[in-house]
């Protein structure tokens, strides 16, 4: 739980009492690897902190998942949008590795909001941070070549990319694994 307030506290610093209120709400939970902890068509009850692992956001098909997501260790994780709507969500959350949650439902989020000084302001920051995340994608989409999208991704996470299957992340960038397996080459 420590990390949690590390990461809380380079957004908005809690005091102690705040910190003991948000803390009481969190639940621990250990996944396996390519645990699914979302599944398409159920609901986002939950805002996950990941103390440890990766997880893909993705959307299943016949042939070939598209991935449009990864997350890290110490940072957030959730299907926002379903999470706010509290609709059925469109894609999947799945662990790519061992991965340990702390987890606060919707509910109990939104007291924290009401009952914390900074709870809000952690909000909107975690809010326009996802949102900053989403649109540096899809502007890579537009802008730049699957090449340098794959070159983003692995200077931005270069020990984590390699514990990722090459088959997710070219469809992150947008790839077939063949064409990513020649990019890999080239760049070499």
């Amino acid at each position: 739980m420590k990390e949690i307030r590390k990461f809380i506290d380079t957004i908005a610093p809690m005091n102690d009492s705040d910190w003991e209120f948000f803390a009481s709400k969190l639940q621990k939970v250990a996944l396996e690897k390519n645990t699914v902890v979302l599944e398409v068509g159920k609901t986002e009850k939950y805002l996950s902190f990941i103390s440890q692992g990766i997880i893909r956001l993705y959307i299943p098909k016949e042939t070939s998942d598209l991935t449009f997501g990864f997350v890290f260790d110490n940072e957030f994780v959730t299907a926002y949008d379903s999470f706010l709507t509290q609709s059925p969500s469109e894609y999947q959350l799945e662990t790519l590795t061992e991965t340990i949650l702390w987890k606060i439902s919707t509910n109990d989020l939104q007291e924290v909001y009401k009952k914390t000084k900074n709870g809000n302001l952690i909000g909107r920051k975690m809010a326009e941070k996802m949102f900053l995340i989403k649109s540096k994608r899809e502007l890579s989409f537009l802008n730049k070549t699957a090449e340098e999208r794959y070159l983003d991704l692995f200077s931005d996470r270069p020990k984590l990319v390699k514990q990722i299957p090459l088959k997710y992340i070219a469809s992150y960038i947008g790839v077939t694994p063949q064409a990513l397996s020649r990019i890999r080459k080239r760049i070499s």
